[in-house]
């Protein structure tokens, strides 16, 4: 079994264990469950909503997918309307930690379970399937520590501000940094996980820091693939190493072609299965072993980067 589908499995396995669901999967018909994603226009959220909507199929379960656009107030109405629809359960992908807590809160006032995929909010939900994306900072700044044998300098390119998983990968990677005195943060800002944003965002750093720039870390690999085109454009990719985090397929064939130093690997296939079984679960008011499910995340790199392609 490929290293990319241990987590899908392991997951599955954790959710299912201690119920007993029994019958078929004709049960679930009539469910109708619906979904506010951050961004349709990130590649990561798409695999997840794409393994969602796989497994909803599976489970002759009906799931309705809406793309909030990275707008918190977009993501509210979203789940305002889910309310008025009566649907069994709400599955979230927060924009913002704060800002997309009311949809929480306004799910929970109607009496329907709603399950965060991915990220988190301030608010609690009913349940939570993704991955600690402190872990994934840590993961990260610890392999640029080690391709840069503890000295150097480091830009960091932050995901949509306000968001966990880019409070929490900037904290992690922190953490890291505070055992390495000889690396430095040079700058730090968001490009909102968008490809172009990421790649705009170097081409200013390159102009104001040139060679001064050792290495990047990039919340995502899609703003880490456009600091890697920025880079390649400007003729410094030999000087600075990049390392970014998701493991999308473009970014799994840089690796592999030696472009990009390094990716770490999230489980989009496990979380977004993973959120439909405990939904189901939620709705069927089944026990659930655990309401906080946490894959974690895998380094990958030119050695072991074969045994995460498709």
């Amino acid at each position: 079994m490929k290293l990319c589908t241990i987590f899908s499995v392991i997951i599955a396995g954790v959710i299912l264990s201690g119920c007993n669901r029994g019958g078929s999967k004709n049960e679930e018909k009539g469910i109708v469950i619906g979904a506010s994603m951050l961004s349709l226009q990130s590649e990561f959220v798409v695999n997840v909503k794409d393994a969602m909507e796989d497994h909803a199929k599976e489970k002759s379960v009906k799931l309705i997918v809406n793309d909030a656009q990275r707008t918190s107030d977009k993501q509210v109405q979203q789940v305002e309307t889910f309310i008025s629809q009566k649907v069994d359960a709400i599955i979230l992908n927060p924009c913002e930690v704060e800002a997309s807590s009311p949809a929480i809160e306004k799910a929970k006032a109607a009496g329907i379970p709603v399950i965060n995929v991915n990220s988190e909010t301030a608010a609690a939900p009913d349940g939570f399937v993704g991955s600690r994306d402190e872990e994934a900072g840590e993961i990260a700044m610890e392999q640029i520590a080690k391709l840069l044998d503890g000295k150097g300098n480091v830009v960091m390119i932050e995901g949509y501000m306000g968001q966990a998983a880019q409070i929490k990968r900037s904290a992690g990677a922190k953490t890291v940094l505070d055992k390495y005195p000889g690396i430095k943060i040079l700058a730090q800002q968001t490009a909102e996980w968008d490809r172009a944003k990421g790649m705009s965002l170097m081409e200013n750093w390159i102009q104001s820091y040139g060679d001064k720039i050792n290495a990047v870390f990039a919340h995502n690999d899609e703003m880490g693939m456009g600091a890697l085109q920025a880079l390649e454009q400007s003729k410094l990719k030999n000087k600075v190493k990049v390392v970014s985090i998701d493991a999308i397929a473009d970014a799994l064939q840089a690796v592999k072609d030696g472009r990009l130093d390094a990716t770490v690997y999230q489980d989009a296939k496990g979380q977004g299965a993973g959120a439909i079984d405990m939904a189901i679960q939620l709705i069927k008011k089944e026990p659930v072993e655990k309401k906080e499910i946490f894959i974690p995340f895998q380094l990958v790199t030119k050695e072991n980067v074969d045994g995460f392609l498709k």
